[in-house]
């Protein structure tokens, strides 16, 4: 007789899968992809390496997953700041302003899904992440350009410019500063930092001066 795996097996393996993302994130979370090493995921989940290669393929099919994981939250975050009441260009600058405050304050992550160098798998999600912000990005702008309080352009192309600037404006200040991977960023540099990145793509996407 075939064997047929319970229902109470497979949530108990679905449970188990759940840890290991979980710990994998963790480890993200505290030093970046390059501290989360297949040994210390498989000691914070309390299972035997060979464990997780029974839930993932590879070392890089987990990590994708993580990023995955980790970037969707980010995105969803930039999705509600934009879904809110009001006008189209308070929202846009609420929503940059989201994406720069939340790495601001979770500086690792923020790198790992930035810039970090990793496997091309990742990277693959790297270029999803970026894409569903722009997606996101243009579709308010051409909210605004047909309300008229955004200038008339080519808006696919200034929510990838939005994107990029962002990003590339928080390279620096996220980049760990020592070996062991500290982040260090200080207090009253932090909403300077914020309000430079907010000015310049609002003005570059509106023209106005503030």
């Amino acid at each position: 007789m075939a064997y047929r795996e319970t229902e109470k097996m497979r949530q108990r393996k679905a449970m188990a899968r759940q840890k290991i993302v979980d710990c994998t994130y963790a480890c993200v979370s505290d030093g970046g992809f390059r501290s989360a090493r297949i040994t210390r995921i498989a000691a914070l989940a309390d299972v035997a390496t060979g464990t997780i290669y029974r839930h993932f393929e590879s070392r890089e099919d987990l990590f994708a997953e993580v990023f995955r994981l980790a970037t969707q939250r980010e995105v969803d975050k930039v999705a509600e700041a934009l879904a809110t009441e009001g006008d189209v260009t308070a929202r846009l600058e609420h929503a940059l302003r989201q994406f720069a405050e939340r790495a601001i304050r979770g500086p690792v992550m923020a790198w790992s899904l930035i810039a970090e160098p990793v496997d091309p798998k990742v990277e693959e999600e790297r270029l999803k992440y970026r894409r569903a912000y722009a997606a996101l990005f243009e579709g308010a702008i051409r909210e605004g350009i047909q309300n008229q309080c955004i200038p008339d352009q080519d808006a696919s192309q200034s929510s990838t410019c939005l994107v990029g600037a962002i990003a590339e404006s928080l390279v620096g200040p996220l980049s760990p500063a020592q070996a062991d991977g500290n982040v260090s960023i200080a207090a009253e540099d932090k909403d300077r930092l914020v309000n430079s990145i907010i000015r310049f793509c609002m003005q570059g996407l509106t023209g106005a001066r503030n």
